[in-house]
């Protein structure tokens, strides 16, 4: 299956990934073997609210990146609903201009309770797109809120989506978009409010600290269903990449991209090591002094982590 993954089959690249998010047996091995064949891709982040048009920007994108002969692997990733557990994987229907292109790679994931706005898997989804040959991978988060913006962290270049109704740059800030945007794309400019929307996050992005060593954001306004400033989208990716191809940017950013990726896989597995089923035995048979007030919360858990360093040494 790698073999034929890495030749780009479009079946092996499909059964990589379902393995991966399904975490079967051999995904880590999978991962391993695919890794020194990453690194050719670039990685493109979109975010933004629900309904600002991410999906419809994605596919006028990918059509164009088409015209342009370039291989596509895009990650749409939905809310997962928090009573069932599943997800209506809806993204793709509004790509209807690019599903059925070979050179077009789909893939809709859940994002199962990731806060982030991205499924944990989206990333290793990535790598594996990344090593099948794709040219780009473009990662679609789900509609962010606050604190919801895992993406910037995943991607090369980030774009947020918004609309004129999404509220002034203040709130852009609340989110904590102004921190993560590369640029903004303020779609159905065709809206009133639009020319004022723009304005406001100019003059906020205007603040911020700025010389000819840094990247400052802008604006664009995109009408996205009609394909209008899709283009002026693009060449903005493009002068993102050459700026931080330029200033050693990219470089940097994919440093610290792995630097998280360890400490996230040291961490997952340190959680499950840790919390075996003695352990949770343990916490269960303290909650009762806890809640009658004999015990504390910090004295079991430093208790707990006493514990599990004593059995790691003796092991």
């Amino acid at each position: 299956m790698i073999e034929n993954l890495l030749m780009g089959d479009r079946r092996a690249v499909a059964r990589a990934i379902t393995q991966v998010e399904n975490e079967a047996s051999v995904s880590i091995d999978l991962l391993k073997n695919i890794y020194g064949h990453t690194g050719k891709a670039y990685r493109i982040g979109i975010t933004g609210p629900p309904g600002a048009g991410k999906s419809t920007l994605t596919n006028k994108l990918a059509k164009l990146y088409r015209q342009q002969n370039l291989k596509l692997g895009i990650i749409a990733v939905d809310p997962t609903s928090p009573f069932t557990g599943g997800a209506l994987l809806g993204d793709r229907v509004r790509m209807t201009e690019v599903e059925l292109d070979e050179g077009v790679f789909i893939r809709s994931m859940a994002s199962r309770g990731s806060l982030g706005g991205l499924s944990k898997k989206a990333k290793e989804a990535a790598d594996i797109l990344d090593a099948s040959g794709h040219d780009i991978v473009m990662m679609e988060t789900v509609g962010v809120g606050q604190s919801e913006l895992d993406v910037a962290g995943a991607a090369d270049t980030t774009i947020v989506v918004l609309v004129p109704e999404s509220g002034d740059g203040i709130q852009a800030m609340k989110a904590g978009l102004m921190e993560i945007a590369d640029f903004f794309v303020l779609n159905k400019a065709d809206r009133p409010g639009a020319d004022q929307a723009v304005m406001s996050l100019k003059m906020i992005l205007g603040f911020r600290p700025h010389n000819e060593k840094t990247w400052l954001p802008d604006v664009i306004k995109t009408q996205a269903s009609e394909g209008k400033g899709v283009e002026e989208v693009a060449a903005f990716i493009e002068n993102h990449r050459n700026f931080l191809q330029r200033t050693g940017g990219l470089e940097r950013k994919r440093k610290a991209r792995l630097e998280r990726r360890i400490r996230e896989i040291v961490e997952d597995q340190l959680r499950l090591d840790f919390w075996n089923s003695e352990r949770s035995s343990e916490l269960k048979n303290r909650i009762e002094v806890i809640l009658q007030r004999q015990s504390n919360p910090y004295d079991v858990a430093a208790s707990l982590i006493k514990d599990f360093k004593t059995n790691s040494l003796l092991r």
